[in-house]
């Protein structure tokens, strides 16, 4: 059974999310936006997804391009919970991991760091 918790209460989680990462690294960050949407499409169990160009990937020419997207998906993360505790650690878990992936870190990578 998913976790029932409000759309506005999930999405103060992602904020917090947010604000756990280093200054340093969110400053680093370079347009990117993160959204929380209740479902992907085409894959329904997906927590999260980077979708842009990682700043290990951009060249000189990367200008004037729409922001990457960071989505945290809520009815996943909500179906994929027992309780609202696992739930903030996941959507934590969530953000980081698509965080990394704007930085360049593979998907291969992460799960070496536990990140998976």
């Amino acid at each position: 059974m998913p976790v029932a918790m409000p759309a506005d209460r999930f999405v103060e989680l992602v904020g917090e999310a947010l604000d756990l990462v280093p200054a340093e690294l969110a400053a680093a960050m370079d347009n990117v936006v993160v959204l929380v949407e209740p479902r992907h499409p085409d894959e329904p169990d997906l927590l999260g997804l980077y979708e842009g160009v990682a700043l290990t990937e951009r060249t000189a020419d990367y200008a004037g391009e729409l922001p990457d997207r960071i989505t945290v998906y809520r009815d996943a993360v909500l179906d994929f919970c027992e309780d609202e505790e696992q739930v903030v650690d996941e959507v934590a878990i969530t953000v980081v991991h698509e965080i990394a992936h704007h930085f360049g870190i593979s998907e291969e990578k992460l799960h070496e760091l536990g990140w998976g």
